[in-house]
């Protein structure tokens, strides 16, 4: 294992150096070296050497520890976990969410360090776990956008106590053994040097208040199980797969809700395909049609829309009719029903319409007993003349 290097060294700064320009020397490194705004590798681990020496410079006690013993001796007295429980950055919440770092970025960082949730005064924070749902909508409704019901069961704030798992009219009180903290340290002297440990409070179970009289609806817990309806606004364009966060509808916390995550899934349409913002359909036409031109209706997502078939449209020609497609998710644009035309020949013929179409034939020069290469020249020479 690598030697830590020295805080004053990580932090830039002197060893002399007081309590501001320590706090402003971290609070620089911090935001070049935050998660969510390096993504060069490394830039986590480097985030959480500068805090953690922050952690210790910002703290009169655990620098004068390790100003005397150094990282040997101090790595003894604290583990990192017992640094960071008891470490406060209060002070640069603003400062990260003004940042566009999102909810109490130490408390989120920090528990995926040390698989905890560190929180103000060291209580272990509660967030409201993320719920996630599924539901199934018609083509129709991803293009046009819709508002969507759901029903679904999530924990919510106890209504009988509002969250305070106290019985109403009962009293709490700060926890005599921890002071409110939630934790209560300890030491322990081997022969100059003293170790500390911080550990849970027993009395308080890490709460930092003693309930008298836990709520008898939650049982103490300040949250119970409910069946909510939620609506739920598909926007136009979703494509199937996406899904929609609806912020602060997850499960209940203590120290804020999780979020809810739908995912959205478009069944198939009976006639139209999508791809990308394009909309795709097969036309069956007559061949009497394909050869003489006209118009036809052809459905869209839209309703019906009138499609002009020019003379002469081979098998598998595309005609494209603008705008009747998918919106673009992020401006709202409209793509195009690409209609592919497949020319359908009679299988069985009236004895009229043979005799029509062998007149048709012998008055185009189509003679049936040509050999395959007679007629492919005569194709040529038709197409390039």
């Amino acid at each position: 294992m690598a030697a830590k290097r020295d805080y004053y060294e990580i932090l830039g700064v002197p060893k002399d150096a007081g309590k501001d320009e320590i706090k402003k020397a971290y609070r620089k490194l911090a935001l070049d070296y935050h998660p969510d705004r390096n993504k060069e590798k490394g830039a986590t681990e480097k985030f959480k050497e500068i805090s953690e020496a922050y952690a210790v410079l910002s703290d009169d006690q655990k620098r004068t520890q390790y100003n005397q013993y150094g990282h040997s001796g101090f790595d003894k007295m604290y583990s990192q976990e017992d640094i960071f429980r008891s470490a406060h950055f209060e002070d640069f919440d603003d400062m990260f969410r003004n940042s566009g770092f999102g909810r109490n970025p130490f408390e989120d960082i920090f528990g995926s360090f040390f698989g905890s949730g560190f929180g103000r005064g060291g209580r272990r924070r509660e967030f409201g776990a993320d719920l996630e749902t599924e539901m199934e909508i018609p083509l129709e409704d991803a293009a046009k956008g819709v508002k969507k019901e759901i029903s679904l069961y999530r924990m919510t704030v106890c209504t009988h106590c509002r969250g305070s798992r106290a019985e109403p009219g009962s009293r709490s009180s700060v926890c005599d053994t921890c002071r409110g903290s939630g934790q209560v340290q300890q030491g322990r002297r081997a022969g100059p040097m003293t170790f500390y440990s911080v550990t849970t409070c027993p009395k308080c179970k890490g709460e930092g208040q003693i309930i008298e009289k836990p709520c008898k609806e939650c049982g103490g817990s300040g949250r119970t199980r409910e069946k909510e309806h939620i609506k739920v606004n598909i926007p136009p364009g979703i494509e199937s797969g996406m899904r929609i966060r609806l912020e602060g509808l997850g499960e209940y916390g203590r120290d804020g809700p999780g979020d809810l995550y739908v995912s959205v899934y478009v069944t198939k349409h009976k006639y139209l395909e999508r791809k990308g913002d394009d909309l795709w359909l097969d036309v069956p036409i007559s061949f009497s049609l394909a050869a003489l031109g006209g118009k036809i209706e052809v459905p869209t997502l839209f309703g019906r829309a009138k499609l002009e078939i020019p003379q002469g449209t081979q098998p598998h020609t595309v005609i494209r009719l603008k705008e009747e497609g998918m919106p673009d998710l992020r401006n709202g644009r409209k793509g195009d029903e690409m209609v592919r035309v497949l020319v359908e020949v009679p299988k069985e013929l009236t004895k009229k319409q043979k005799e029509l179409l062998e007149e048709f034939a012998k008055e185009s020069g189509d003679d049936k007993k040509k050999g395959f290469w007679e007629n492919m020249f005569r194709c040529l020479f038709f197409f390039l003349f």
